[in-house]
C-alpha cells in the first residue's frame, strides 16, 4: 500500500501545481523565479517527453494505462514485500504516470510549467517519473548479482 500512497501523493501534488499555475499564467507566459535560471512558463505539451512525437495522444494514453496495469500486477503478485527503494521508485513512476494521464484524458495535452531555460519545459509528474526510473535503475544495478 506504500506504493499507492506515494503514487496518490505525487498525482495530487502534480495536479494541484498544474491547477495553480493554470490559474495564474496565460499560455506561453513566463515568469522568472530565479533569473536567469528558472522560470514558470505555461506550455501545453501534446507530445511525449520534451514535446516529441506530437499527435500520439491515444498511443500515450494506452501506454500509460498498460504501465499502470503492469506495476499493479507486479506489486500484487510479489511473494515478498518490496524493500523501500523499489517501492518508492514504483510509487513515483505510477504517480507521475497518473498525473500526466489525467491531463491527457481531460485536457488532450499535458500541462508543463517548470522551465530551467536550458531544458524543455516539464512538470512535477515528469520529475517523479524520471526520479523513480533513476532510483529503479540504481536498485537493479545494486541487486543485479543477487
Amino acid at each position: 500500500m506504500f506504493i499507492f500512497a506515494i503514487a496518490a501523493a505525487v498525482a495530487v501534488i502534480d495536479q494541484a501545481s498544474k491547477f495553480i499555475v493554470g490559474r495564474h499564467l496565460q499560455l506561453y507566459q513566463s515568469i522568472p523565479v530565479f533569473k536567469p535560471f528558472f522560470h514558470l512558463t505555461l506550455v501545453h505539451n501534446r507530445g511525449a517527453a520534451f514535446g516529441m512525437f506530437k499527435g500520439g495522444g491515444f498511443f500515450f494514453i494506452l501506454t500509460a494505462c498498460l504501465a499502470l496495469i503492469a506495476v499493479s500486477i507486479y506489486v500484487k503478485n510479489r511473494k515478498k514485500r518490496l524493500t523501500p527503494l523499489p517501492a518508492v521508485s514504483l510509487g513515483l513512476v505510477a504517480g507521475g504516470t497518473v498525473g500526466n494521464l489525467i491531463d491527457r484524458l481531460f485536457l488532450g495535452h499535458v500541462v508543463d510549467f517548470l522551465d530551467f531555460r536550458i531544458w524543455p519545459v516539464f512538470n512535477i509528474a515528469d520529475t517523479a517519473i524520471t526520479c523513480g526510473m533513476v532510483l529503479l535503475f540504481i536498485y537493479f544495478i545494486k541487486n543485479s548479482g543477487s
